[in-house]
Order: C-alpha cells, then sequence, then structure tokens
C-alpha cells in the first residue's frame, strides 16, 4: 500500500474500565505498521512528562477531596500539553495518532456522570484541543458486571494487587451510567464515533476495529480492508 497519499489521522478509543482498550491501541497500531503508516501510540490522561505527573496525582485520588469538578480541569490541563506537545506535533509531522482515552472520558466520567455543568466541560474541552478532534473514536462497549470480573481473573492471572484506581473504585451504579453516557456520546456524534462489542474474543475484536477503521478512512484502499 501506497501511504504517501494517505494523510496522517488521530484514532481515539474510549470506553470503561475493563474493556480492552490498551490492547486493541496496541493491535491497531501494530498493524498500521505492517502497513507502513507511521503511528505514535499514546494515552490519557498522560502521554508526556507533565501530563504523567498530573496521571498519578489524579488516579491516586489525591484531588478527590476537591470535586468532581476539580478532576475535569486536571484532565484539561493533562490534555492541553499532550496535544500541544506530542499530539499535534506528531500528525503535523504525517503520524497517525492512536490515545488510549481522550476528551470523551472527561465528558463521560466528571460530566455526564459525575454532573459537572456541560459549559465547563466544552469549554474545558475547546481550550484542550485546540482544533485537534479526534478523527475516529472506537467505543468499545461492554456490560460493567463482566468488565469487572475479567479485571479480576487478570488480576488473579498476574498476582496483581486488587486495589484499584480513583475510578475503578467507584461502584457499579457509577459503571453503569458511564457506560450509558459513553453510548450517548456515540449517538450524538455519529460521524466521529463507532462502538463496536468488546464482549469477544480479542482476535475477533481486533477484527472488527480494523474494518472499522478501513470503512471510516476508504484512502487505506482494498489492501487496507483486506491485509
Amino acid at each position: 500500500m501506497a501511504t504517501g497519499s494517505i494523510r496522517p489521522r488521530f484514532i481515539t478509543f474510549e470506553g470503561g474500565e475493563g474493556v480492552g482498550k490498551s490492547t486493541q491501541v496496541r493491535r491497531l497500531a501494530n498493524r498500521l505498521n505492517t502497513h507502513g503508516i507511521p503511528v505514535v501510540r499514546t494515552r490519557e490522561p498522560g502521554g508526556t512528562p507533565k501530563a504523567e505527573a498530573i496521571r498519578s496525582f489524579i488516579l491516586q485520588g489525591k484531588p478527590e477531596s476537591w470535586g468532581v469538578g476539580a478532576e475535569a480541569v486536571l484532565f484539561a490541563a493533562a490534555r492541553l500539553d499532550h496535544v500541544n506537545a506530542l499530539i499535534a506535533p506528531s500528525l503535523t509531522a504525517g503520524k497517525w495518532v492512536i490515545c488510549d482515552r481522550f476528551a470523551d472520558s472527561t465528558r463521560a466520567y466528571q460530566g455526564l456522570t459525575g454532573g459537572v455543568d456541560d459549559k465547563l466541560i466544552d469549554a474545558l474541552e475547546h481550550l484542550a484541543l485546540n482544533g485537534n478532534t479526534p478523527d475516529l473514536t472506537v467505543i468499545l462497549d461492554m456490560d460493567p458486571d463482566i468488565a469487572f470480573e475479567r479485571v479480576r481473573q487478570r488480576e488473579l492471572e498476574e498476582g496483581i494487587p486488587a486495589i484499584g484506581d480513583r475510578f475503578e473504585k467507584e461502584d457499579l451504579g457509577f459503571h453503569r451510567r458511564l457506560r450509558d453516557n459513553f453510548l450517548a456520546i456515540a449517538i450524538a456524534n455519529p460521524g466521529r464515533c463507532v462502538v463496536l462489542s468488546a464482549d469477544t474474543d480479542e482476535d475477533v475484536l481486533a477484527e472488527a476495529v480494523w474494518r472499522a477503521v478501513a470503512d471510516h478512512f476508504p484512502d487505506l484502499g482494498q489492501e487496507g480492508l483486506t491485509g
């Protein structure tokens, strides 16, 4: 596949806890690489040293007592540095960027689920993105009961203490509302978002992701569909 005529794209993965976003980000990046497409793989919060420091602070639960509005501001601060220092320069350099979570997570977690006013979420998003809206957002959907059972099984297999971060500690009611709110974001943004069931085999899901990417970006060509 000739890659010179394929412009760089910004793809984000969203969804609740334990749905397999990180795995699918890695697999999609590797597959694009095999077709000669340069890819930057990153995550939120994080992706740059400053943003990673904010990530650690948030996920340890330190600002929890400040309220969800403060969390939204911190996420936006991390996102602003992430966009300016990594995402925008990578796209300008002709590289595709694939990100594990982005602005939709703030809207779903702190906004729709946490109750932060839409106007604040909109303002923070406008400031942090500075026009760098994802070309495609893949929302991985799964019943939270199943997702958390997968997380517990993985923790047992890998010997990871079942501590959980700031958001994994929320009750299932929170995560059910969160799931509904990610689906609402998809409905509100049909041109950008695609919803895929994550309650399936990892390989099957990877193929569904690849098909969604190829369908969304026709300039990948027929080889992109089958390679």
